[in-house]
C-alpha cells in the first residue's frame, strides 16, 4: 500500500473509484494473501527442475484432489484425495456444510508462510481454531522437521529470531510421518455461498510418499 498508493493516485482519473479501491484493500486483512500467492509462486519457479533435488516446489488442492510437485521431476504431479479441514465455523455453519479443502493458497506454505510461520502471529492460531496462542510455536517448530533450511530473511521474534522453516523435502515427510500443515479457509459445499470457516489441514501423505518413489526411479532420493 505504501509503495503503490502515491503512484495510483498521481495516475488515477477517477478519484472516487481509487479512493473506493484503496478503502477496499485497507480494510481487507486478507488482501495481503492475493499478493502473497503471486510472490510465493515467482519464488518456487526457479527452483522446478532441478536434478535430484527433492524439494517441493507445488502444492495446491481443488476440492477433490490435492497435488505437488517436486523439483527433481519437473511437471509431474503426484495427486491424491484432498483432506477436509479442521477449525471454526461462521454463526450459522457447521462440519456438515464444508467442502473437502480446495483453493491456491497452499502456495505460500511452501515458501514458508502460512502454517510454517504460526509463530510469528499466534492469534491466527485462535482463528482458525488450531489451538492456544502457546500452541504456535509448536506448528512452526513441527514443520521445521519437514524442511530443509530457515529463510534468515523472514525470522520470528517468538522463536529467538529463527527464520522461518522453508523448502519442504519430501523426503523428510515420508521420513517423519509429518505432513505439512496449511492454513485455509473453509468453503461451503454449494457453490456460492462461499467461506463459512477457516481451519487448518493436512495434505495427504500419499503425494509425498509417491513423489520419493518417483525420485528414487530417477536415481535422486536415497
Amino acid at each position: 500500500m505504501r509503495e503503490i498508493a502515491p503512484w495510483l493516485a498521481r495516475t488515477s482519473e477517477d478519484s472516487a473509484r481509487l479512493a473506493e479501491a484503496l478503502t477496499f484493500i485497507a480494510g481487507n486483512d486478507q488482501f495481503f494473501l492475493n499478493i502473497a500467492m503471486a510472490l510465493a509462486k515467482a519464488m518456487t519457479d526457479p527452483a522446478r527442475s532441478i536434478a535430484k533435488s527433492s524439494i517441493v516446489t507445488t502444492m495446491c488442492r481443488n476440492g477433490t484432489d490435492f497435488g505437488i510437485r517436486v523439483s527433481g521431476t519437473g511437471d509431474a504431479w503426484f495427486t491424491a484425495p484432498v483432506e477436509m479441514p479442521v477449525g471454526l465455523y461462521f454463526a450459522g455453519f457447521s462440519a456438515s456444510d464444508a467442502n473437502p479443502d480446495m483453493g491456491d493458497s497452499a502456495i505460500v506454505e511452501t515458501i514458508g508462510l502460512g502454517a510454517f510461520a504460526m509463530a510469528a502471529a499466534p492469534a491466527v492460531v485462535g482463528f482458525v481454531g488450531a489451538g492456544s496462542a502457546a500452541d504456535a510455536a509448536v506448528f512452526t517448530r513441527t514443520m521445521r522437521e519437514i524442511t530443509a533450511i530457515e529463510n534468515p530473511e523472514w525470522t520470528i521474534p517468538a522463536l529467538d529470531f529463527a527464520g522461518v522453516p522453508t523448502c519442504i523435502d519430501v523426503r523428510l515427510v515420508a521420513e517423519t510421518g509429518i505432513a505439512p500443515t496449511i492454513n485455509t479457509g473453509i468453503a461451503h459445499k454449494k457453490p456460492g455461498v462461499g467461506q463459512v470457516g477457516a481451519g487448518v489441514v493436512r495434505a495427504p501423505m500419499a503425494c509425498f510418499t509417491e513423489a520419493v518413489r518417483a525420485l528414487a526411479s530417477a536415481g535422486g532420493a536415497r
